[in-house]
């Protein structure tokens, strides 16, 4: 991955700033700000946590995402005169003036974030994020917060499933941007999918801003605007590679070599599209060295295969060094098999060795279950190109953050609810997990990642029915007045009754604080990032 430049980096903040401004947030949180501002309470110290309910994709785990924008969203946030005139025009008539003087002043400066670190594997109902600071404040991050690590770790998930799927031998390139839910969805699914594993994205401005390796091929568009070889220009048109040769009629070499492909094959020439060939002659001579066509646009077999053997082994004459092919349509497995057959018969024939190691890429509407089967089949893929069922996360829309109050002025707060499933643990919590393997985090968080899949058990990471990941709680009661401690114990009563989600394990920290208890899931420290 290069690095991004140090004017990309400004443009990620600049994007940021831009995306996520401060007014991108639901209408109640100003009421309930208002609300605590009115009533005194609003610098009152308070503890949100952001978490998700159930695992994605009807799998064991997911993959924290986002963090980084956050910290970026919390350093930006502010708001300006605009802002203030709007909320002013929104809010009712009956809002004290003085608590627009109150907004204007507003910043994160007395806020600290807690998170495992981005890019972790994590699980359902332990807390990614921890947010602490003045009341009015940290009720107002809430909608922003959740926008931003909601989808970047569901799509970040969704593509360290396709990366288990695929296995680590083949490349996945990322090409759902057309497809994605507006532009800022169609980068946040480039950047992402890139850390859970993808290895390459079709998006220019994603490579631009993240760094990310960007590939392409060509469209059928481009292939059926040609109709015959009058429109390849200049007719004589390329240079050998090693400046041995004038310039050669490259299409009187390709033609000679059709011939011989097609006498190779036992084929006809007579199906053979000619636009087609001017196509791939037009493109060659663009990019002698990055030449890779999509060859479905008319037949694989009668048409599109001869023609690009024809165009690619005249650029193995000329000492360039042609890419492969990209297929698109029907039977991906029975395609590439056929084709790489053909490359290597024409390897030995015409003593080309590089030909039969030619990059064969699928596209074709591939999901996670057309990936895996790919395992199960006869194929020659190399490279898998994946967009919609990547980037809109088909089997699964959300990832179902929630951000919940667990503690003010130190003392913990729980949401009970009529659904037993939407209550909530009270209290702040130590975040541990129980490995089986040493090791440490690299500092990239795409490595990072596969680190952190690679300490999962095997049994987790099963994509269909895999074991569940156990979560555990232990209680702690430090509190001296016994009507107080006796309150607490028939609270985590209703706890252990109706939100216990695993078994007691020896190996629990014990809560030093005023705590109500402790929440175990990594083994190392919680890591920790401080506005």
């Amino acid at each position: 991955m290069a690095a991004p430049s140090s004017q990309s980096c400004t443009a990620l903040e600049r994007s940021i700033r831009e995306r996520v401004p401060t007014l991108l947030t639901d209408l109640y949180q100003f009421t309930m700000a208002y609300a605590y501002w009115r009533s005194g309470r609003h610098n009152e110290p308070a503890v949100f946590e952001l978490f998700f309910r159930d695992n994605p994709f009807g799998g064991s785990f997911s993959l924290f995402s986002g963090m980084h924008d956050c910290l970026l969203f919390l350093r930006s946030f502010r708001f300006t005169d605009e802002d203030v005139e709007y909320l002013r025009s929104v809010l009712p008539p009956a809002t004290d003036p003085a608590f627009f003087l109150f907004l204007r002043e507003l910043d994160c400066s007395g806020v600290t974030l807690h998170s495992v670190p981005e890019g972790m594997v994590v699980f359902a109902r332990v807390p990614l994020m921890e947010v602490s600071g003045p009341l009015a404040v940290v009720q107002l991050l809430e909608t922003s917060l959740l926008c931003l690590v909601n989808y970047a770790s569901l799509v970040c998930s969704n593509a360290a499933r396709f990366r288990l799927a695929a296995g680590s031998r083949r490349k996945l390139l990322e090409m759902g941007l057309r497809r994605a839910q507006g532009p800022d969805g169609g980068l946040t699914a480039s950047r992402y999918t890139y850390v859970g594993g993808f290895d390459m994205t079709s998006n220019v401005q994603a490579g631009f801003l993240f760094g990310i390796p960007v590939a392409g091929t060509m469209a059928h568009s481009y292939v059926t605007s040609f109709s015959s070889l009058e429109e390849v220009w200049p007719q004589v048109s390329l240079l050998a590679a090693n400046g041995d040769h004038d310039n050669i009629d490259l299409i009187s070499l390709t033609k000679g070599w059709l011939g011989r492909v097609c006498e190779l094959l036992g084929v006809e020439s007579g199906k053979i599209h000619e636009g087609e060939l001017a196509a791939f002659l037009s493109y060659a001579i663009a990019y002698p060295h990055n030449f890779l066509p999509v060859i479905d646009s008319y037949s694989v077999t009668c048409s599109g295969l001869l023609n690009f053997c024809a165009v690619a082994l005249s650029l193995f004459e000329l000492d360039y060094s042609p890419l492969g092919v990209r297929l698109d349509s029907g039977d991906l497995c029975r395609q590439s098999v056929e084709v790489r057959h053909v490359f290597r018969l024409c390897s030995e024939q015409f003593s080309i060795p590089a030909f039969q190691s030619l990059l064969i890429v699928g596209t074709n509407n591939i999901s996670e279950y057309s990936m895996a089967e790919l395992n199960k089949k006869e194929n020659e893929i190399d490279v898998v190109g994946v967009g919609t069922h990547l980037v809109t996360c088909t089997r699964q829309p959300s990832l179902g953050c929630v951000y919940k109050l667990v503690e003010v002025r130190g003392s913990p707060r729980m949401k009970f609810s009529e659904d037993p499933e939407k209550s909530t643990v009270p209290g702040r919590k130590a975040v541990y997990r129980m490995l089986d393997t040493e090791g440490e985090d690299t500092a990239e968080t795409r490595e990072k990642v596969q680190s952190s899949i690679q300490t999962l058990h095997p049994r987790h990471k099963r994509l269909q029915e895999p074991d569940s990941y156990i979560v555990s709680f232990k209680v702690c009661l430090l509190c001296g007045d016994m009507e107080q401690r006796r309150g607490l114990d028939s609270l985590w009563y209703w706890i252990e009754r109706h939100l216990t989600l695993g078994h007691s394990h020896p190996a629990f920290r014990q809560c030093k604080c005023t705590h109500l208890y402790t929440h175990t899931y990594a083994r190392t420290h919680l890591y920790t990032v401080r506005h």
